[in-house]
């Protein structure tokens, strides 16, 4: 049956989501979920030999695969599917890596048998305390002499090593055909021997092994290398999947196709999507080209988008041919202008008051507008809030990711616990103790039998300082003053006095003397119970404090409420890991690295230093907080968007109107960090072939191709072109898009 295997391939925007939702309606009702079908070749549905298979999805029978690229394509798609099929049919979608994650973990006993490990519940590494573990693993290989060769620091090295395991185990290759890969593709473009790589993972991946510990890299090759070729495993997948729907396989790593002909060859049906504009994951794993191949077993289906659906094919055409051709004369069309001035600072102040003016003339919704950036910096990112903001316009940076110990709370708590816990007093200063008592005098801390007293201050202190949850008891004056008199610097045991320990300590004031010595007596029956070991863990610590300074403060935003929370989580994976390798015996394990000792983590009675190190590990900034899922209500909906290339086209998204910024940019046609090292020696159709100046000038070219057909098929409106002659570095920009603000109608010129 033809509509057993299908391929829906097309633009973006152009219904291929869609398209796979109305064929798993098909397979599970019969029916379409819409009147009008998104077949763009004539065929007749009422011919027997196109009817589509029937499943039957029900708990005693095989369920059906669904897959999206990342996890915030799978929520809107597995939300597509309920509402299609009004919630009947039970469904999970899955981003491929987490796939592997869970099928790792079920059959870890088989893998327990087949590699001869130890039986011990796996224990998943975040890619943080990976990175630290590693670190201490290799220590001893990492010398000077090593870093200098290698030409990066040991923090970007590690960060390589890692990356060198992942990209062999996602293209279906094993940790030790990484030495000769390395050997064909790089040559002597290396400063150390591919073999000294291939130990490094080797010895990483059996350390992991021994533990239970498992990563992406290790995931993925026990399930590519032992587990999907098992027969054992092989014969139930059919028994547990009739179907398969994957959306963008453009964005899949190989080794998912592997998993996708395994269970095709057992019998199941498939429906694929494939849009050859928004490969956004190439150099990052992702095989495209070895992907596409897959068409050659099913039926395509070529989509085409609406007219009335982006700025439309021809100007893409357009905007290739003049940037191939830049002395090629086009006139663009009015919807299309460009914003020049000299310096940077001048093109994000007329960006924000050409939006700001736009929304006020009601031409748009700022929910309608995004700002899109081959690389946000931080001073585009603050200058463009604070035009926002003053004007009232709510700004949403898209999947904006910061590191935890940029946020005050966190640093508050860090402060804390390293009061409380002893042998922590050179991670504390004066100014973290500051900090730290203005952020902890912000809730309600006053007590029922002060009530009175309270109520009997000035109103205008009372109104100001007391009764808004918000507002910091203790301001940033008087924190001062507290640190400068009251703080007791210790290498082991760092102190807080009493109030009344300096002669004017009067200047205080009663609402934040209150305050202070609360928050004193907070920390000393904390101490005490510590001493007395009543206190479980640092993780019941820091929740106890975040329950008391931190939720009984009315209304708290939400991206605070998710650093805390991530906080809490990377605490407790943290000492996870901790009691995990505590309890790991040297010699035990009968590894080769049995002998490794990590101080930290094996010497008895560690808390105290593995405190130090926790905090250490989330002062490096390696730990970021990740707001999702991230949906606001209410007026916070209606942002403008602010958004870098690369999470703008993973979040496939679509705005009205597009403020492309740094149009003049060289960093269009880079892959950026969006490019991991030799990532383009493990794609399966050039498997070890050395990487060219020629092949990646045509990789350029083909990667703005990619950008331009894609951003414009999500702008619908208007498109301004934001461009500086000097970048933020005060370089001039010549990037590839230049030609395009040149021949665009400006908006604004700066002389």
């Amino acid at each position: 049956m033809i509509f057993d295997l299908l391929w829906v391939t097309g633009p973006s925007r152009s219904g291929k989501t869609t398209r796979l939702v109305e064929q798993f309606c098909f397979w599970v009702q019969g029916t379409s979920p819409t009147n009008e079908t998104f077949y763009t070749k004539s065929t007749s549905k009422k011919s027997s030999i196109n009817t589509p298979k029937r499943l039957f999805i029900h708990p005693s029978e095989p369920g059906v695969l669904v897959f999206a690229a990342n996890n915030e394509n799978r929520s809107e798609l597995a939300d597509k599917i309920v509402t299609a099929t009004q919630g009947k049919y039970p469904i999970r979608v899955k981003t491929p890596l987490t796939f592997f994650q869970e099928e790792v973990v079920l059959f870890f006993p088989l893998l327990v048998e087949l590699l001869n490990l130890k039986a011990q519940f796996p224990v998943r590494l975040r890619p943080e305390t990976e990175q630290e573990l590693a670190r201490r693993l290799w220590r001893p290989h990492l010398d000077d002499e090593v870093l200098r060769r290698a030409g990066v620091n040991e923090y970007r090295f590690v960060r390589r090593v890692i990356d060198l395991m992942q990209l062999a185990a996602v293209s279906g290759n094993r940790c030790e055909d990484i030495t000769s890969l390395l050997s064909e593709g790089l040559g002597n473009a290396t400063n150390l021997e591919p073999e000294f790589y291939s130990e490094l993972i080797i010895e990483w991946r059996d350390w992991c092994r021994t533990r239970g510990f498992l990563t992406y890299g290790v995931i993925t090759e026990l399930f590519c290398q032992h587990l999907l070729p098992n027969e054992s495993y092989q014969r139930r997948l059919p028994s547990r999947y009739q179907a398969i729907i994957a959306d963008d396989v453009g964005d899949y790593p190989a080794v998912a196709r592997d998993l996708f002909e395994v269970l095709l060859d057992k019998g199941a049906i498939g429906a694929f999507s494939y849009n050859p504009d928004n490969i956004v994951r190439l150099g990052l794993g992702a095989d495209p080209a070895y992907l596409e191949s897959l068409a050659e077993r099913c039926q395509v289906e070529t989509l085409t988008p609406l007219s009335s659906v982006g700025l439309g094919d021809a100007l893409t055409t357009q905007m290739v041919e003049i940037i191939s051709e830049p002395m090629t004369l086009l006139n663009f069309p009015n919807n299309i202008q460009s914003i020049q001035t000299t310096s940077r600072a001048s093109l994000l102040r007329q960006t924000g008051d050409t939006i700001v003016s736009s929304v006020k003339l009601k031409q748009v919704e700022p929910k309608d507008i995004v700002i899109i950036a081959p690389g946000l910096d931080a001073i585009a990112e603050y200058t463009l809030t604070s035009i926002l903001s003053k004007q009232n316009i709510h700004v949403n940076l898209l999947n904006n990711q910061r590191p935890l110990i940029a946020s005050p709370l966190i640093r508050s708590l860090l402060t804390l616990i390293s009061l409380i816990y002893p042998g922590n007093g050179r991670l504390v200063d004066r100014d973290a103790v500051a900090e730290m008592l203005v952020i902890l005098s912000r809730g309600n801390l006053a007590s029922r039998s002060d009530s009175s007293a309270i109520e009997s201050l000035d109103n205008n202190i009372r109104d100001n300082q007391l009764a808004t949850p918000h507002y910091p008891h203790i301001d940033p004056v008087r924190a001062g003053l507290i640190a400068d008199y009251c703080f007791v610097p210790h290498p082991d045991a760092p102190n807080l006095l009493p109030p009344t320990s300096f002669d004017r300590w009067d200047r205080l004031g009663y609402a934040a003397t209150r305050a202070y010595e609360q928050i004193l007596q907070w920390i000393e029956t904390q101490r005490s119970r510590q001493q007395e070991r009543v206190i479980p863990s640092p993780i019941s610590l820091l929740y106890a404090a975040i329950e008391k300074f931190f939720l009984n403060v009315t209304n708290l935003p939400y991206d605070q409420i998710t650093t805390l929370r991530e906080l809490l989580e990377t605490a407790q994976h943290y000492w996870e890991i901790d009691t995990r390798l505590r309890s790991q015996k040297p010699g035990e394990d009968g590894s080769k690295t049995q002998q490794l000792t990590l101080p930290v983590f094996n010497a008895p009675f560690a808390t105290n230093s593995t405190i130090a190190e926790f905090i250490q590990l989330l002062r490096r900034g390696t730990i970021v907080s990740y707001p999702y899922p991230v949906r606001p209500v209410g007026p916070a909906a209606n942002a403008v968007t602010i958004s870098t290339i690369f999470q703008y086209r993973s979040s496939r998204k679509a705005h009205k109107w597009h403020f492309w910024l740094d149009a003049g940019s060289y960093l269009w046609a880079k892959g950026g960090a969006a490019t991991l090292y030799g990532a383009n020696l493990f794609l399966r159709d050039r498997l070890g072939q050395p990487w060219t100046a020629e092949d990646e000038t045509l990789a350029e070219n083909q990667r703005v191709k990619r950008i331009l057909a894609d951003l414009l098929a999500r702008v619908s409106d208007r498109l301004y072109l934001c461009h500086s002659e000097l970048a933020v570095n005060g370089q001039e920009q010549l990037g590839p898009l230049l030609p395009l603000v040149n021949a665009s109608l400006p908006l604004t010129n700066e002389t």
